[in-house]
């Protein structure tokens, strides 16, 4: 499994209310539980069909640095999906840090489902934040930008 793909997967199940995951693949499958507020990651790759052999378990260091609270009024997913923001991968961005925004208009698509979702902003004023990254999974409620 990608190492990109199994941080992605450790965040996600370290901001949300999840407390274990597991997710099978061709070459492997990984179980994600978080106990105590820090989520431990166990990697089991197959050497052969019949016999799995554990590869690794790591503990998610969480010495992170706390980012003060965001001003503003936040715009949050009202979805479960993946964060894009622009229509297509060509495509410019449906906004930009400091764009003047209007209560309605687009400000990202989430991917759910293979439906693809425009989501409006809930308040007409100037966007200071992007707090996702394109591509990237959401959660219900999650805040996406922050609009003052």
């Amino acid at each position: 499994m990608d190492l990109r793909k199994l941080k992605t997967l450790i965040d996600l199940v370290s901001d949300s209310n999840v407390s274990e995951l597991e997710i099978t693949e061709a070459e492997g499958k990984v179980r994600i539980v978080k106990s105590m507020g820090v989520p431990v990651s166990q990697v089991v790759q197959q050497a052969a069909p019949a016999a799995p052999a554990p590869v690794a378990s790591a503990p998610v260091v969480a010495a992170q640095a706390v980012p003060a609270a965001p001003t503003g009024h936040p715009v949050k997913s009202p979805m479960v999906g993946t964060f894009y923001r622009s229509s297509s991968p060509g495509s410019a961005p449906f906004i930009q840090i400091g764009s003047v925004v209007k209560e309605g208009d687009t400000l990202c698509i989430i991917e759910a489902m293979k439906i693809l979702n425009e989501i409006e902003s809930d308040k007409s004023g100037t966007v200071t934040q992007i707090l996702c990254e394109n591509g990237q999974a959401v959660e219900y409620g999650q805040p996406l930008f922050i609009v003052e």
